[in-house]
């Protein structure tokens, strides 16, 4: 019997992080999982660069990041361009609900993001969410 590759909503991914162990673990989980990762990036103004000149189906930002601005101001970049969000932090603020799909609490494992990418995924192609990770809190009805 063979089995069908899953149809993705979401295949490219923009990264905002500021901690460098941690952007790393990110791009290296996604494009093992075959995702790509149209950038990696580590401010406000390198995000909103990306966000303006690049064809993206998710944005996967922290809401701390050092320097000018943090990840609400991505967030809101990306939905002015109608790209979906999902705040990664270990502190989820509540205008977070407003400008993203969902958030999921730091730290997190390679098994809890792809699950967070895949409940993303359904809800964007119109499917029942069957399995949320424990770590993620949706922002959908």
């Amino acid at each position: 019997m063979l089995f069908g590759k899953r149809e993705r909503r979401i295949s490219r991914i923009l990264v905002v992080e500021d901690e460098p162990l941690v952007a790393f673990d990110n791009e290296y989980m996604l494009q093992d999982a075959g995702y790509e990762v149209v950038a990696t990036v580590d401010s406000v103004a390198d995000a909103l660069a990306v966000i303006e000149n690049e064809k993206l189906d998710l944005v996967l930002t922290d809401i701390s990041l050092s320097g000018e601005g943090d990840g609400v101001d991505v967030a809101r970049a990306a939905g002015a361009k109608a790209v979906p969000v999902l705040f990664v932090t270990g502190n989820c603020s509540e205008e977070a609900r407003s400008l993203a799909l969902g958030c999921l609490s730091k730290p997190y494992g390679e098994r809890v993001l792809l699950g967070a990418l895949t409940a993303i995924d359904e809800h964007l192609q119109g499917k029942q969410v069957r399995k949320v990770p424990d770590q993620l809190t949706l922002y959908i009805a």
